[in-house]
């Protein structure tokens, strides 16, 4: 499936553009596909047209060794093949090692068949400082790289950078962006994330981030008009799970408000991405966002909104694949394991559209797709 000397796939040849991202047309056949392997609720539509598979991988976690991106890139090929068309990475994942075992699955799916691109919603996210293959030994090498990769090509003024890796800069985001089609050996990324934004909280006052938020939502959706992306979203850890006085919450009416300002009501702010699982359940249980004149959970405002929602660390790095309570299994009798029971409690939470499971190993993968089963 790789290029192994390292180098990633070529972008996809000139075909008829309806072909090259997630069309409703195309995931509808994927899910017709696998229709008598699954529960009836498992592919799902989101809001901005395609329907997907209600679990998703994701490619978080490993180390940055060729062993784990032949493990991803079997795992990655293996669950399309089994009925999984939501891929999530990042450009940061592992050195870039992760987009790029994405990448190569993906070229070897479509190449056997029957799969189509435009069957496949995929999806990465944008920034974080991204390492190129491998980390760097010292705190120092990794300034110079910073310096040598980003501030001297003029990518990034040091202005820029939050938290020492951390930017929403138009031109850094533009940048990561066109890194990742080159990765994933795609003309269009389905969706793409601004990747924790609330890491900009930590350190800029509240009134300059909405100015840095802006200009990237304007970034993305110059990017969406050009065929680069289908929409956007963000990706959050805490901003959205912390309450309006917290100093990093994020309000998903505002950040939908900035999209209107910059791409009017056909903007191409769509998606967001939360953690959802049985240890982590705020986004469900919890009002942390202001909507009009009431405060509700996000899974709340977000169908509110018209925005589709994914789940993420559903098993939460694995913590949550042995040592559950009794009552857990008592209520999904169906599953088999603990790690089955997290993903179904994830998957039926009024309003997720697919929870993201991290997956690198086939068993895993079977396993996994087994608590949706018919």
């Amino acid at each position: 499936m790789r290029n192994r000397s390292g180098s990633t796939p070529s972008l996809t040849p000139s075909v008829d553009s309806s072909q090259l991202r997630a069309t409703a047309a195309g995931t509808t056949k994927f899910s017709e596909r696998f229709a008598t392997r699954f529960a009836a609720d498992y592919f799902r539509a989101t809001t901005f047209g395609p329907t997907v598979s209600s679990i998703g991988i994701g490619t978080y976690l490993g180390e940055s060794t060729a062993d784990d991106d032949a493990s991803y890139e079997a795992a990655v090929a293996h669950a399309i093949e089994s009925g999984v068309n939501v891929i999530d990475t990042a450009i940061n994942y592992r050195c870039q090692r992760s987009e790029r075992a994405v990448g190569a699955a993906i070229q070897h799916v479509l190449a056997v068949g029957p799969v189509a691109r435009h069957e496949l919603l995929v999806c990465s996210k944008g920034g974080y400082i991204p390492l190129n293959g491998a980390p760097p030994a010292t705190r120092e090498e990794y300034q110079k790289y910073v310096q040598r990769e980003f501030i001297d090509p003029e990518i990034l003024r040091p202005e820029d950078i939050v938290a020492g890796g951390h930017s929403l800069a138009p031109r850094f985001l533009r940048y990561c962006l066109a890194k990742t089609r080159q990765n994933l050996g795609l003309r269009t990324i389905d969706v793409y994330y601004v990747h924790n934004p609330e890491q900009q909280l930590g350190s800029i006052a509240p009134e300059e981030v909405r100015a840095r938020l802006r200009a990237a939502f304007m970034v993305l959706e110059d990017a969406a008009t050009r065929g680069e992306i289908g929409v956007y979203g963000v990706a959050t850890w805490e901003g959205l799970r912390l309450p309006p006085d917290a100093k990093c919450h994020l309000g998903l009416e505002s950040m939908v408000g900035l999209a209107r300002e910059v791409g009017g009501n056909d903007h191409h702010f769509r998606a967001v991405q939360l953690p959802l699982n049985l240890g982590i359940s705020e986004g469900a249980r919890v009002a942390t966002q202001p909507l009009g004149t009431r405060q509700v959970t996000v899974l709340e405002a977000a169908t509110e909104l018209g925005m589709s929602v994914f789940g993420s660390a559903t098993l939460l790095q694995a913590k949550l694949t042995s040592g559950l309570p009794a009552a857990i299994g008592a209520a999904f009798p169906g599953s088999r394991t603990d790690a089955q029971r997290a993903i179904s409690f994830a998957r039926s939470l009024p309003g997720i559209t697919s929870a993201l499971v991290g997956m690198k190993r086939i068993d895993h993968v079977d396993e996994n797709l087994a608590s949706a089963s018919s």
